[in-house]
């Protein structure tokens, strides 16, 4: 009886975080374009930051800042391009860095308010891991294009980036998570290993991994097959323990 209960509580809760990832997403991804937008508008290489285009928000493609990289880098406007392109990247961090502070500080007793906080960590994390784990060698896309204005090899983001955000993992997976399966998986170590694995899927495959296999070409698919690796691994060191994980 008590395992039906837990495996019943396991599927409520997986759908309702599933849900808030989606919804999550979805405003994340218009907040990341339109932090393009707004930065070249404020630096005067954009008429109205409302000029992006609109994509799918599920799928996360067809989206587009409406930032003509081309005619400024063609300006000599190298560092203003740089700054539009990075500019969601820094945003990202620090969403991610509120994110995990506030989980960890012991102050937030509602578990929904946590909940909300935790996939919203997820979420930026993954558009981190997206761009700074496997696209930081990429000729386009954000850190393509900051590396073009900045005039840099792309292993200082790949070195330095990557440490970064290997450090904001480390904490979301060995203090976040757990606070977060003690709220809602309690005794209930199905629940707990299921906010794992789709802790872990959200972040190395949905946002970063399927998407890299799947649109870029050449040797760059590597990183999306380095995805599954580093989800797999994820699933082994932090697994829970016990069943009073």
């Amino acid at each position: 009886m008590v395992n039906q209960q837990n495996n019943l509580w396991t599927v409520r809760y997986m759908v309702i975080a599933v849900l808030t990832i989606l919804a999550l997403q979805s405003c994340i991804v218009v907040v990341h374009e339109f932090t393009h937008s707004t930065m070249a508008f404020l630096l005067g290489e954009m008429k109205s930051p409302l000029d992006i285009i609109w994509g799918n928000p599920i799928m996360m493609t067809g989206w587009d800042e409406g930032v003509h990289y081309t005619d400024i880098f063609a300006q000599g406007h190298f560092w203003q391009g740089a700054v539009i392109g990075f500019s969601p990247l820094i945003m990202h961090s620090i969403v991610t860095g509120i994110c995990l502070y506030l989980m960890n500080t012991g102050k937030l007793l509602n578990r929904w308010i946590y909940h909300v906080i935790y996939w919203l960590a997820v979420v930026n994390l993954m558009e981190l891991v997206a761009y700074v784990y496997m696209r930081a060698f990429a000729d386009s896309g954000d850190v393509g294009r900051f590396n073009q204005g900045m005039h840099l090899s792309p292993w200082w983001v790949f070195l330095i980036g990557g440490t970064f955000v290997t450090l904001l993992l480390r904490i979301l997976f060995h203090n976040s998570l757990p606070r977060l399966q003690m709220f809602f998986a309690l005794g209930n170590i199905t629940c707990a290993r299921a906010m794992l694995v789709l802790s872990s899927f959200t972040i190395f495959l949905w946002g970063s991994g399927i998407r890299v296999m799947a649109y870029v070409d050449g040797p760059a698919k590597l990183f999306g097959v380095g995805g599954v690796i580093i989800f797999l691994q994820t699933l082994y060191v932090f697994r829970p323990r016990s069943s009073s994980a």
